[in-house]
């Protein structure tokens, strides 16, 4: 994977504050950042913009494709060995229903972690990090080319940024 272009790291204390700069990131322009918070927060989602994730996508079509897949598979094999057991007809579906709700739920977990792995290697970035965004404060990383860079610090230590760097 290739390395960040760089630009711009800040770490601010109140969720306000943040979520105030990242509306203002956004009316610069600035649509790719990264948030890093020690919980998730909803007003830093709101800010953001973020709709639900897509992964429950992959997790639905995995499911279904389960559910289909159980019911073909033990149609096809009760008419291919037909086996009359008590007068019921070959085509009986509740003695099939164990299947079709494993095969649910396992091509379903299946799917949801292929689009997790999927949508996480779509959207790596090798962002700058600081490891006190995982105890309590709120980081922010710009990626921006150099001669923005101190557009977009002066404008986040305006909003109230306790900390700004540059990463190269």
């Amino acid at each position: 994977m290739s390395k960040s272009p760089g630009g711009i790291m800040a770490v601010f204390e109140h969720v306000d504050v943040a979520a105030d700069s990242i509306r203002a990131l956004k009316e610069m322009g600035h649509k790719d950042m990264t948030v890093y918070t020690p919980a998730p927060l909803h007003e830093i989602e709101e800010a953001i913009g973020h709709t639900s994730s897509p992964v429950r996508r992959w997790t639905l079509a995995g499911g279904l494709t389960g559910l289909a897949s159980g019911f073909a598979m033990t149609m096809w094999m009760s008419y291919d060995y037909p086996v009359v057991v008590g007068g019921k007809p070959l085509g009986s579906i509740p003695p099939y229903i164990v299947i079709m709700f494993e095969l649910t739920i396992l091509l379903g977990a299946l799917s949801t972690v292929a689009g997790l792995v999927f949508h996480a290697i779509r959207n790596y970035r090798a962002a700058g990090y600081d490891p006190r965004c995982s105890d309590d404060l709120i980081g922010i990383f710009v990626p921006c080319p150099v001669e923005r860079r101190s557009a977009v610090e002066d404008m986040l230590k305006d909003k109230g940024a306790t900390e700004v760097k540059v990463e190269v």
